[in-house]
């Protein structure tokens, strides 16, 4: 095996096929395993063991960040007493002059049900965000260049094909057994992927 190697990858015509294919390599024992098709296959990912739920947090608490963000800003806004509070604290003009409470209709200052739409609002706009953005980062985009990109055919990832790669790194891998162990799969090709 030679030190520039990345793995060896399987490529297959159907999605039925490398769910199969993937069920069988995590019960093999492989865990430095990674799944390529050019749609979503539904049950993919838990074959081959991504149980990665960064995601869903960050979402939450970017949908916490909005709803905190915009409720204070609509009640700092209308709220008579942040006006006196920034009265007191030497900052700057604008800042003082920022709160202009308005009594329309009697209503109170800090009417909450009528803060509910806005709120809500900059929740799902804060959520949203935070789910573009974490999943650009957690992805590691943008990416011009991986080693998978030199495996045979992989060009056809976005087309009709899918792959499936067991890398070099893990700790069961041995060139050998694993090249014969992706032949026993069925696949149409296996093939080296260099670094």
């Amino acid at each position: 095996m030679s030190a520039s190697l990345y793995g060896l990858v399987a490529e297959f015509r159907q999605p039925e096929e490398i769910l199969a294919a993937a069920a069988r390599v995590r019960e093999a024992g492989y865990r430095a395993v990674e799944a390529y098709s050019p749609f979503p296959v539904h049950g993919l990912d838990e074959a081959i063991g991504f149980e990665d739920n960064r995601l869903p947090w960050m979402i939450f608490i970017g949908g916490i960040v909005g709803l905190i963000a915009g409720y204070s800003l609509e009640w700092g806004t209308n709220s008579p007493m942040v006006e006196r509070i920034m009265s007191r604290i030497p900052a700057d003009v604008v800042m003082r002059q920022m709160a202009y409470p308005m009594n329309i209709g009697g209503k109170p200052f800090h009417s909450w049900p009528a803060f509910i739409p806005i709120a809500f609002e900059t929740t799902i706009l804060f959520a949203a965000g935070t789910a573009a953005v974490g999943m650009l980062l957690l992805n590691g985009l943008p990416r011009p260049y991986h080693s998978i990109f030199n495996a045979q055919n992989f060009e056809r990832a976005s087309q009709d094909r899918f792959f499936l790669c067991i890398e070099a790194t893990d700790p069961k891998f041995n060139y050998e057994n694993t090249w014969e162990f992706l032949k026993s799969l069925g696949p149409d090709a296996v093939s080296e992927c260099d670094r």
